[in-house]
């Protein structure tokens, strides 16, 4: 097994031309590094391919909605607190907290 194959781990995450990618499966005998991008599009490269690659560690990003194909006003980060007070609850248990049940 090539030295630097023992480097590699499923969930690090690299950086090659500009675009971060995670590690999601290590197939040795096949011998395949399959890799999954921020935008979600999964990619296969076999470990010739990898080696000039050249890719380098970096940090995950902090914002997960690449994968999701969702923009940042979807997932509303600046929701009232009011919601639930209001009749709209996102979880059961706010409802029964509310209420005293």
């Amino acid at each position: 097994m090539a030295e630097w194959l023992s480097d590699l781990a499923v969930g690090a995450w690299y950086k090659a031309d500009g675009e971060p990618f995670e590690i999601v499966g290590i197939d040795a005998d096949a011998e395949i590094v399959l890799v999954q991008f921020f935008d979600g599009t999964l990619e296969e490269y076999d470990f010739d391919t990898w080696a000039q690659l050249a890719a380098r560690p970096c940090a995950a990003p902090e914002d997960y909605s690449g994968a999701l194909d969702i923009e940042r006003e979807d997932y509303d980060l600046e929701r009232d607190e009011v919601s639930v007070r209001s009749g709209r609850f996102d979880s059961p248990l706010d409802w029964i907290d509310n209420n005293n049940y």
